[in-house]
């Protein structure tokens, strides 16, 4: 009876979830083995994993609604960065009757703000993108991957047009446009990596962080499970069911569509503010293909999405690009050859998780 409830086990956890937690395992014990410091690259690995996590959330009410993988998670992404721009224009986190209270309170409004901001302009971009995807169903996949790069190629033009002003935003001595890179020292630059983190060693716990990509789930978690949650995944699972059940399949592909883009505004900004800047340009074009490979190692597949795979998935794929690339560079410690590992690396596993969307239905 043990070994049938082990091998159930392991049949529903899945081959390339093992294969994927042996390999983050072999990297853990090879960092060990080159006597790196275990503590600063797990805490490395934990960062990462609250950074990007509400970017690989986006794909679960896309999923479940029946768009399929959200390649197009630019959209949302043009919206976050947007409504970060907006708050480093007006100086936000350096209004003296904000810092008056503390600084900490200054940057914690600039980040909520930079967040509601682009969560409203995520609103409107969603509901553009929901229409298109209603008339091109059966073809998600491949519209949402040609949208993501669109969008990119189109920002490209307005971020030289857009008329901001601030100083740190534009290219000094007289140039035109936005920089590639923003600093938000100035503004929101790891607030929440900073509040309650807890420091064991060389071990810190970014608990703001943490806390906030966690109540970001539990949000999503009491969404799916609502009226209008369930609705949208029995139209997504089976469409002309819900049809027939009365549930208005369009109305919920297009709900759960603008949910997603929104998830992916917020994300960006929470994505930016623990590494401190803010990348545009080419810089988000790829950040679809992580979310999307981060979920399907986490166990979803094209059909169905759920919170564990996004906190699975999101640390496995964060962990082991934290880890993969200092045990690369200690086989290859040439310079130059540091962005090529992380690229083969990222990339590897990006193809790795994609060409398992057929291991089964992700049914637990």
């Amino acid at each position: 009876m043990s070994n049938f409830s082990f091998k159930k086990a392991l049949n529903q956890f899945g081959l390339p979830r093992i294969i994927i937690v042996s390999f983050f395992l072999l990297l853990l014990v090879s960092a060990g083995a080159f006597q790196m410091d275990l503590m600063q690259l797990l805490s490395d690995c934990v960062r990462r994993w609250g950074m990007y996590g509400i970017l690989t959330l986006a794909m679960v009410p896309a999923v479940q609604c029946g768009i399929g993988l959200n390649f197009g998670i630019s959209m949302g992404i043009v919206g976050g960065l947007l409504g970060g721009l907006i708050v480093i224009e007006f100086n936000v986190a350096q209004m003296p009757s904000l810092v008056a209270v503390s600084p900490m309170f200054a940057m914690w409004v600039s980040v909520l703000l930079a967040i509601a901001i682009g969560a409203v302009l995520a609103v409107g971009i969603g509901w553009l993108y929901g229409l298109l995807l209603n008339r091109v169903k059966g073809s998600e996949m491949t519209v949402t991957t040609y949208v993501g790069f669109s969008i990119i190629a189109f920002m490209n033009m307005m971020w030289m047009l857009l008329p901001f002003q601030n100083g740190e935003l534009k290219w000094p001595n007289a140039g035109k446009g936005l920089r590639n890179t923003i600093s938000l020292a100035t503004s929101f630059s790891e607030v929440m990596n900073d509040t309650l983190a807890i420091e064991i060693g060389d071990f810190v716990i970014p608990t703001g962080l943490l806390l906030f990509f966690f109540f970001m789930c539990f949000l999503v978690w009491l969404f799916m499970r609502s009226k209008t949650g369930m609705a949208m995944s029995a139209a997504g699972s089976n469409p002309m069911f819900a049809k027939a059940a009365g549930i208005n399949v369009n109305r919920m592909r297009l709900v759960g569509t603008i949910l997603s883009t929104v998830l992916a505004a917020v994300g960006i900004i929470v994505y930016a503010q623990g590494f401190g800047f803010m990348q545009l340009y080419n810089a988000p074009m790829m950040m679809g293909f992580n979310s999307v490979a981060a979920v399907l190692i986490g166990g979803a597949s094209p059909k169905r999405a759920r919170i564990f795979h996004v906190l699975l998935g999101t640390f496995l794929f964060q962990g082991i690009l934290a880890l993969g690339l200092p045990v690369a560079n200690h086989f290859l410690p040439e310079g130059n050859l540091s962005e090529v590992m992380r690229l083969i690396i990222s990339n590897g596993i990006i193809l790795y998780a994609l060409a398992q969307t057929k291991e089964g239905d992700g049914r637990e």
